[in-house]
């Protein structure tokens, strides 16, 4: 089994049973990470470019411990400081990387689809690293990835999503992988957030999270895009928090081994309660450590041992 694509652009054209791969192989490199010396030969000579036009910290960053680990020689491009603020296009960039010998290269841009575009443009392999209001696939893995671990499997599971459904790329990605290994989702926030074609993704939508939360075995929270949202589509911070805030009261109403996920970053007091933040049905911290090994397995998949097309 393979990856069919020399490209990880988003859940939605990847099959489950290469999903699974990718989970599959996180197992492997999550031991890596676990050593005293987080150090292996697989992508010696590889070349890794990480080009953000979005701030990011964990995605960003775990790509390129990914790549360190993994011996690649890892370069990153600040948007602010190289030739794209005197006006150089997205294809000339990333034309001149890879003639640079760059082997993959990982984006993030405020456009939906600009990595779809990348990848008609360059013949080496491309990652999403999150584009527009689009996908986030790796965020998507590593949440799939956290769940199995910490469920066992992902069939059957009832999982609720909670927050800026409309705006939100990892909230596409989770839906595209959830639907595709058989869990149960539903989906709640201000109807103003929620899409308004939740059914034609294989999901529920509510506008009640009580009703969202009852009986979840998963039970993840996102962060509000305000940077992408028009104005007026709730009253306030304050009245969000008050109306659709994950707290202690609200979680009860899940199962009593409920997992608790966010992907950060966090607005405490916001989207949840540091009460139920910090508390022992969290995998917050865990979900950063397992994005490193699913960035390491996605790299190595498409470079280092899983024959990429």
């Amino acid at each position: 089994m393979r990856l069919k694509s020399k490209h990880v652009l988003g859940l939605r054209e990847m099959e489950a049973e290469e999903i699974n791969l990718v989970l599959d192989t996180a197992d492997s490199m999550k031991e890596i990470i676990g050593r005293e010396i987080k150090k292996v030969p697989t992508l010696r000579g590889r070349t890794l470019v990480t080009l953000f036009y979005e701030p990011s910290t964990r995605t960003r960053t775990s790509f390129e411990l990914a790549g360190k680990y993994m011996s690649a020689d890892t370069v990153n491009i600040a948007t602010t400081t190289s030739a794209v603020v005197k006006g150089e296009t997205l294809k000339d960039t990333a034309r001149t990387l890879e003639m640079m010998g760059t082997d993959v290269l990982v984006m993030r841009h405020p456009i939906s689809g600009s990595c779809h575009l990348l990848a008609r443009t360059v013949s080496c392999s491309v990652i999403n690293a999150g584009d527009g209001m689009h996908e986030h696939p790796s965020q998507g893995l590593l949440d799939l990835y956290t769940i199995r671990q910490k469920k066992g499997k992902i069939a059957g599971l009832r999982v609720a999503i909670v927050g800026d459904i409309l705006h939100s790329r990892v909230a596409r990605s989770n839906l595209w992988g959830l639907t595709k290994l058989g869990a149960e989702v539903v989906v709640t926030g201000p109807s103003t957030l929620l899409p308004p074609a939740a059914q034609e993704l294989g999901v529920r939508a509510t506008s009640r999270v009580e009703e969202a939360l009852e009986g979840a075995d998963v039970v993840n929270v996102l962060r509000l895009q305000l940077e992408r949202q028009k104005g007026g589509l709730f009253p306030s911070i304050r009245e969000y928090s008050r109306m659709f805030g994950v707290n202690r009261e609200r979680l009860a109403l899940a199962k009593p081994d409920v997992l608790l996920m966010h992907p950060g970053p966090m607005n405490r007091g916001v989207e949840l309660s540091s009460e139920v933040a910090d508390s022992v049905y969290s995998s917050i911290n865990e979900q950063v450590t397992n994005g490193v090994a699913v960035r390491m397995a996605l790299l190595y998949l498409l470079l280092g041992g899983g024959e990429a097309a």
